[in-house]
């Protein structure tokens, strides 16, 4: 990992190579650039033949001025109206991350640069404790992880999400946390205090039980049997724990729906999600592009099931239709995920959040006053 301010953003797949340990392939241009790099043979087949195999591709972690800590939204998909994000950017490097379009508002591509160039936000817990002190504010339960993860592996040493647990801690605010990183245990002293007094849930993604095919989707995430460790620690300490399928893709992991569900409840989630794979802007050219490369033989299948599922295209946008798609396949699929739910005992965790404790928050002593003085400047 290095610090550095920004740089060069973009460059172009080399046939035939992948950078070890990354998920995406190529590092596209974003859509708000007018032009774009394509790669050219000289006539040697050296693109193919001397670059197969790519160095390792190191990470940058850049500092990002923040203006804000709370992110606030209206979306009725989500159960919850703000989040907090850490980072912008995720070195878990999933091929699927619904984030991923974000990166190209920083001028950075949707690609590599995703999982390697990540913003950090240095002034995040002073930024939170100052919103959370102002005169009106309204506790609601608070999203932690809602864009990318925040436990990424950046934060072992960089340390922004323990800070800002240690703030909501502080203040008695609500909080849900959403990872696929194991990391998560470092924080489970606060979590398990949080919880103690219903202001804390954790929801830890499971997308397949495959270790082969988690490498090849997540990377630089948490093994598939570390996250149900962590899941069964985390309930074993008190922590209301729930399991993500998420996402599912037609036709590569969907058909482990059920066995996903049935290993989180044995690790003592008592809620339960999943979430259809989404392929909204540059998204649906790097899951192409990847699926082509590891799963040449059902590359096809598979798009066309997503296309089943969003309307006879890669994505679909509208509220009510993003998490769950339309058409018999993606009806099937709900149908599936309710079921063994029901016969699981667990609960949907969609209704989850709404039960943290609100009426438990308050300002401490001291902070107010500093609010007041910092406001002042």
């Amino acid at each position: 990992m290095h610090a550095a301010g920004q740089q060069s953003r973009t460059g172009f797949a080399i046939p035939g190579s992948q950078y070890k340990g990354r998920g995406a392939i190529s590092n596209p241009g974003n859509r708000f650039e007018e032009s774009a790099v394509e790669p050219l043979d000289d006539g040697w087949g050296t693109l193919s033949e001397e670059l197969a195999d790519l160095p390792p591709l190191a990470t940058q972690l850049l500092r990002e001025k923040s203006r804000t800590a709370l992110t606030y939204n209206d979306s009725p998909d989500l159960g919850f109206d703000r989040s907090i994000n850490p980072y912008r950017g995720c070195e878990h490097g999933c091929i699927y991350c619904y984030a991923r379009p974000s990166h190209a508002y920083l001028g950075y591509s949707p690609g590599l640069d995703f999982e390697t160039k990540l913003m950090f936000k240095p002034d995040l817990p002073a930024l939170l404790e100052r919103e959370l002190s102002r005169p009106g504010y309204t506790p609601r339960p608070v999203a932690l992880g809602a864009n990318t993860d925040p436990y990424q592996p950046v934060e072992r040493n960089v340390t922004l999400t323990r800070q800002v647990l240690e703030i909501l801690e502080r203040f008695n605010h609500p909080v849900t946390v959403v990872t696929k990183s194991a990391l998560v245990l470092r924080d489970a002293d606060i979590l398990a205090r949080m919880a103690a007094k219903n202001l804390a849930q954790v929801a830890i993604s499971v997308t397949t039980l495959d270790a082969a095919l988690a490498r090849k989707m997540e990377p630089r995430a948490a093994s598939p049997a570390r996250r149900l460790a962590a899941m069964a620690e985390l309930s074993r300490l008190g922590i209301p724990t729930a399991v993500l399928a998420a996402p599912m893709i037609p036709g590569l992991n969907d058909a482990e729906l059920e066995k996903i569900l049935l290993a989180g409840a044995n690790a003592g989630a008592k809620r339960a999600g999943y979430v259809l794979l989404r392929l909204p802007l540059e998204i649906r050219a790097l899951f192409e592009e990847w699926v082509a490369r590891h799963f040449p033989d059902r590359a096809r299948k598979v798009l066309a099931l997503v296309r089943e599922t969003r309307g006879g295209a890669l994505n679909q946008s509208a509220f009510g239709q993003r998490q769950t798609g339309t058409g018999p396949y993606a009806e099937l699929l709900q149908q599936r995920f309710l079921r063994m739910v029901s016969a699981l005992g667990m609960e949907r965790r969609d209704g989850g959040v709404a039960s943290l404790d609100c009426e438990q928050f308050a300002v401490p002593r001291g902070t107010q006053m500093q609010a007041r003085q910092m406001a002042l400047f």
